[in-house]
């Protein structure tokens, strides 16, 4: 395996001359590359959860033809499931729904976003089943499906009331975004004396979705689901999913929300779909909006999370085309003295399919996971930020 140090420097696109040093209550970002794998054919989706029971967070991979996962501590590699459909696999959700401590896992195949009628040629889901030995192969259940299904993730709509969400690319038999709306669909999984999955269409509005964001909050958590016209807010009231506009206007790709020590909370996104603006918010919705970059190519993995133990959440954005400089990337961006300023994390070795945040090792900062589509690499980058360095938390 593979390690090398990065993000210990600032980079701007737009600053011609050094920039200031870090305020002092603003630890310096410092992170350590570790390549997990370089075989990696695209790397479509990564999850993160713990798939052996030994309480480590392991990292599961939906990749070409295959869904793998690593394993915490050698990062050995398993298949879970092979050549599922004739087409590639797109999408990966892992986590414990049942309180055993282990991921219950669901894949999405069958990815051809040309097609957008045809069930049999486009859009797949498959619930996998654990074996006695995870390290085995999974008994896939194939489900219900739409066309073009991209993302899905597993969200407790209420207190222990678990439903596996699945977003398509596109409505049924749209062409160019035109048509149909995208069918959002919940899937509630076995249990209770109900003995197969429910599925349910619990929104139709926009015309073309890309990605979605969980987020926590009172009696359940809440979906707000990205796409061409907007932003879908979705939370589960007496029983049913209820839908509104969270922001009406800007396309979006990516989009996750993030929240300052003081309690605010924003929006930052990707805009508009592969776009080239990374964008944040001042709340959740169009107010105070700032472009923190218009010069991404294909931006395509974004997270939230506080990596330097500032009490501020930082983004972490990565792109998989060739930006200006001819450089693929991930970087991330920090609140110092008022602005965001951005740090280099990956300099040309990550084209970013997908990244997540989790602490990987336990020591409470947590580490960048990112998987590579032209780079063809799993890499963890190790958080070695010095949070002694400034705020001392």
């Amino acid at each position: 395996m593979k390690y090398f140090l990065l993000a210990a420097i600032p980079y701007f696109f737009l600053a011609a001359k050094p920039s200031d040093p870090p305020a002092k209550d603003t630890p310096t970002p410092v992170f350590k590359a570790q390549v997990v794998d370089d075989q990696v054919a695209i790397g479509y989706g990564l999850a993160i959860g713990d798939v052996d029971g030994d309480r480590k967070p392991d990292i599961l991979l939906a990749d070409k033809k295959e869904i793998v996962w690593y394993r915490n501590g050698d990062w050995k590699r398993f298949v879970m499931a092979k050549d599922l459909t004739t087409h590639d696999n797109v999408c990966i959700a892992a986590r414990d729904i049942n309180g055993d401590g282990l991921v219950e896992v669901a894949v999405g195949a069958q990815w051809n976003p040309g097609e957008t009628s045809d069930t049999a040629q486009s859009g797949a889901v498959f619930y996998l089943h654990r074996p006695q030995d995870p390290t085995q192969l999974w008994k896939p259940e194939k489900l219900y499906h739409e066309p073009t299904v991209h993302r899905m993730g597993w969200v407790e709509a209420a207190p222990d009331v678990f439903q596996l969400i699945v977003l398509p690319l596109h409505g049924r038999g749209n062409t160019n975004g035109e048509g149909e709306g995208v069918r959002v669909m919940a899937y509630t999984p076995p249990g209770n004396n109900q003995e197969g999955w429910r599925y349910k269409i619990i929104d139709r509005l926009l015309h073309m979705t890309h990605n979605f964001e969980i987020v926590p909050g009172k009696g359940g958590e809440a979906l707000f689901v990205g796409g061409k016209e907007g932003i879908r807010k979705l939370k589960f009231e007496d029983g049913q999913w209820a839908a509104s506009w969270l922001v009406n206007g800007p396309s979006f790709g990516e989009l996750r929300v993030g929240r300052d020590a003081d309690g605010r909370t924003w929006l930052t996104g990707i805009e508009p779909m592969h776009g080239n603006n990374l964008t944040v918010y001042l709340g959740l919705d169009t107010a105070g909006r700032q472009v923190l970059t218009a010069k991404m190519n294909q931006g395509h993995g974004l997270a939230t999370g506080d990596l330097t133990g500032s009490g501020n959440d930082q983004i972490v954005a990565g792109w998989r085309n060739p930006d200006e400089e001819g450089k693929v990337g991930i970087q991330l961006w920090q609140q110092e003295s008022g602005k965001w300023k951005p740090y280099r994390i990956d300099d040309n070795e990550m084209a970013c399919e997908d990244l997540k945040i989790a602490d990987l090792d336990g020591d409470g900062r947590p580490e960048i996971i990112a998987a590579g589509r032209a780079t063809h690499n799993l890499v963890i980058y190790w958080n070695r930020t010095d949070a002694s360095d400034g705020s001392g938390h």
